[in-house]
């Protein structure tokens, strides 16, 4: 039986399918959520907010708890869209604002200009770039290094 989720601050409702993850009603929006490590609970582009229906929602897994642990702007709020399972209605997710870092060249294609919203590491979470910053050439090899670390993070995460 589906469930009824709110997506805020869009104002949007949608409705996903009795213990399907919050990251489905996301994609069924056609939010951009980069699933840095697959959807395995490991890196923090997932991440979002239950505002409303925490109780609603499975439990928090060791590993969730963990990458919880290491985003800078988790609360008690926080959870990871790809490993929350929606078992009753009443379920309204904040998205975080700001975006992560996706491909590189399409923060090269930025350089230049300001960013139109933060731009966020998507391990711990932290702002790369404030949103009405410039973005700078400096920028992209400090973005590079930051996608080497997620790399070399999940290829370490794989083996434990």
């Amino acid at each position: 039986m589906a469930k009824i989720v709110r997506l805020d601050p869009l104002g949007q409702e949608t409705s996903v399918t009795t213990n399907d993850h919050v990251l489905s009603a996301l994609l069924k929006n056609e939010l951009t959520v980069l699933q840095e490590c697959g959807g395995r609970g490991m890196c923090a582009t997932c991440h979002i907010f239950i505002t409303e229906g925490m109780e609603q929602l499975s439990p928090i897994s060791r590993r969730e708890q963990r990458t919880l642990g290491a985003i800078t702007t988790s609360t008690i709020t926080s959870r990871l869209a790809c490993q929350c399972r929606v078992l009753g209605n009443g379920v309204v997710v904040e998205v975080p604002a700001g975006m992560y870092l996706g491909d590189m060249n399409e923060i090269e294609s930025l350089v230049g200009r300001r960013a139109d919203e933060n731009i966020l590491h998507p391990l711990d979470g932290r702002i790369l770039v404030e949103k009405g910053k410039l973005i700078t050439r400096s920028m992209i090899s400090q973005l590079e290094v930051t996608r080497s670390d997620v790399v070399t993070h999940l290829a370490h995460s794989k083996l434990v």
